[in-house]
């Protein structure tokens, strides 16, 4: 993906006056180029298999399949297309497990016009991109059970996080553990919230410091 290439897009929204006002704002615009579009998670699946975007404008909450298990069945399928969420939502129960579940970057629909083809720009290069209000939210997710001094693993998430600490990918501990990979994913997002840490290094270094891993 050079810097003057054409970005190719998938547009997904189950609302047609969306779609249709993103369309006329990419097709506009010098260097995007519009593939399709898709109306549910299930389709928008279907049509990335078909088309092989750049990158994917992901709303989350649609009727007939949701975004966060679409970006979970994308990523399982290593689809090489980015997943940019546009949403209206920037609630943590949204946030949290679209990220998790492997997008690239999130935004909300009142973004700027101009902040939106940047974003996407930077996500049809892999970089991630969240809207101000979405980051904030996020390091407050992530830091906030440190305050109260953490809450206490379960015993499945210190089994997830000793094979974590061994190099483990999420796959082989999924077989291991005879559990799926989403919910290996979801125990890493658990573990992570509680021992204020975002990812897998500083989970494990955090473990070790706590005496959670010896």
């Amino acid at each position: 993906m050079t810097d003057d290439a054409v970005i190719t897009l998938l547009i997904v929204d189950d609302h047609p006056v969306v779609r249709d006002g993103l369309r006329g704002m990419f097709e506009s615009a010098p260097g995007f180029r519009v593939l399709g579009e898709a109306s549910d998670g299930v389709e928008a699946v279907a049509q990335t298999a078909a088309l092989d975007p750049d990158v994917i404008l992901m709303d989350l909450r649609m009727p007939g399949g949701g975004g966060v298990e679409a970006i979970a069945q994308l990523t399982r399928r290593s689809a090489r297309a980015k997943v940019l969420v546009l949403t209206t939502y920037d609630t943590d129960s949204d946030t949290l497990p679209a990220i998790e579940a492997g997008a690239t970057g999130y935004l909300l629909k009142d973004a700027p016009r101009d902040e939106l083809f940047t974003a996407v720009r930077a996500a049809a290069q892999g970089r991630t991109v969240l809207s101000p209000a979405v980051a904030s939210r996020l390091v407050s997710a992530v830091r906030t059970p440190r305050t109260g001094g953490g809450e206490p693993l379960s015993a499945r998430e210190r089994e997830v996080l000793a094979l974590v600490a061994k190099g483990t990918s999420n796959r082989e501990i999924a077989r291991e553990l005879f559990i799926s990979e989403a919910t290996v994913k979801t125990h890493l997002t658990h573990l992570y919230a509680k021992l204020g840490v975002n990812d897998r290094a500083a989970a494990v270094a955090t473990a070790y410091e706590r005496g959670i891993l010896g």
